[in-house]
């Protein structure tokens, strides 16, 4: 059955009907005529100001909030500061980098639905004001700790249709609603919102319709309960191109449009993009370090790995990759540098058979998840994150 969903989004998928701007190659080879040491994240920030004025285009009720875990570095935070965007959070890590960017405590949303005690200690003590719960267990915490806080429920929708389906770890059932509900009116907390997420990389634009109208069914139910609701997050999920077809910002923004035009003026509306805003303003570059023929089957081995900025791959993802190399393409079995056997990004990836040592990798649209998830394991070096 699942297959058959799948295959059904694949074909009802509306194209994108905005050409999707990437970061200019040229602007790739500048930097390698600088030289080369080690992995680096090459990132245009006039994409990202691009990319955020045509989401707020798209859908001009909601304010966009950046999910700061997709590309943390500072460049790109003060990028979007200066457009004037919010930003949500999952640590008091990433609550500090904002604060000494000077992003006022009061407007950032800290959407990690469990948080420990200490943390959401900090984070009170620091003036952030609002929370994400999805339990009664979570909400008696918050309450304990900031009995004022603004809490926000996250809610379980469908995720058909995304290629990282994040429904299963976070998000309140039906049943489990209504409990929440009784118990933010029994302990007279400011539970004032509603919260989902569509799936990661969301390329089935149903799913914000039938998450919002799941949403204002809870809104009301918090009206009726004597709550008194103010914002509706439509959290994250706004795709990128990789290799697959995607619905475009204008098109997703036409169904979430359709779908807040009966709420309540009074009713906040913010998203959560992280991906949608950093990914295509980026490259990633790295380098073959070796290659090797392993019982008749070829092998090359990067820089960067899983634990080097490439470890999306490992969950489905597939980029489109670039060499300078012209011949025919065969199958490679793609690791990155570690001693780890799970070091392993690709199998039987077609690239072209005459890459060898010293080779330089091109990945457009790498962006997010790739610098801010990469380690020193084994000893290598961070990718290096560079600016225009």
């Amino acid at each position: 059955m699942e297959k058959v969903l799948k295959k059904e989004i694949e074909i009802n998928v509306v194209p994108h009907i905005h050409d999707e701007v990437n970061l200019d190659f040229r602007h790739v080879q500048t930097a390698l005529n600088r030289g080369y040491s080690k992995p680096f994240l090459l990132v245009d920030s006039s994409i990202i100001r691009n990319k955020i004025r045509r989401f707020r285009a798209a859908m001009p009720r909601v304010n966009p909030h950046y999910a700061v875990k997709a590309n943390p570095d500072l460049h790109v935070l003060k990028t979007l500061i200066e457009e004037g965007a919010g930003f949500e959070i999952a640590s008091i890590s990433e609550l500090n980098i904002l604060l000494n960017l000077e992003v006022p405590a009061e407007e950032i949303y800290y959407s990690n639905p469990i948080k420990s005690r200490a943390y959401l200690e900090y984070a009170a003590s620091k003036g952030v004001e609002w929370y994400v719960l999805d339990s009664v267990e979570e909400l008696r915490k918050i309450i304990s700790v900031k009995p004022d806080a603004k809490s926000y429920l996250r809610i379980d929708v469908p995720n058909v249709g995304s290629d990282w389906p994040l429904a299963g770890k976070f998000g309140a059932h039906l049943t489990e609603i209504k409990e929440i509900i009784a118990e933010a009116v029994h302990l007279d907390a400011n539970l004032v919102g509603v919260t989902f997420h569509v799936g990661s990389q969301c390329r089935n634009p149903q799913n914000w319709q039938t998450g919002i109208e799941q949403a204002k069914k809870v809104l009301t139910d918090m009206l009726r309960a004597g709550l008194k609701p103010s914002l509706l997050n439509i959290g994250g999920g706004y795709p990128v191109v990789y290799t697959k077809p995607i619905p475009s910002i204008e098109t997703i923004g036409d169904i979430v449009n359709q779908a807040l035009a009966d709420l309540p003026a009074d009713i906040r509306v913010m998203a959560e993009p992280g991906r949608y805003l950093v990914s295509d303003a980026a490259y990633f570059i790295c380098r073959v370090v070796g290659t090797a023929t392993r019982n008749g089957k070829r092998w090359m081995y990067w820089d960067a790995g899983i634990f080097g900025g490439v470890i999306e791959v490992t969950e489905g993802l597939r980029y489109r990759i670039f060499t300078d190399r012209k011949g025919r393409d065969i199958p490679w079995t793609v690791a990155g540098p570690t001693c780890d056997s799970v070091d392993i990004l690709m199998r039987d990836e077609m690239l072209p058979e005459d890459i060898q040592e010293g080779d330089f990798i091109y990945i457009p649209n790498a962006g997010a998840y790739t610098t801010a998830y990469a380690s020193n394991f084994n000893g290598f070096p961070l990718p290096e994150i560079i600016v225009l």
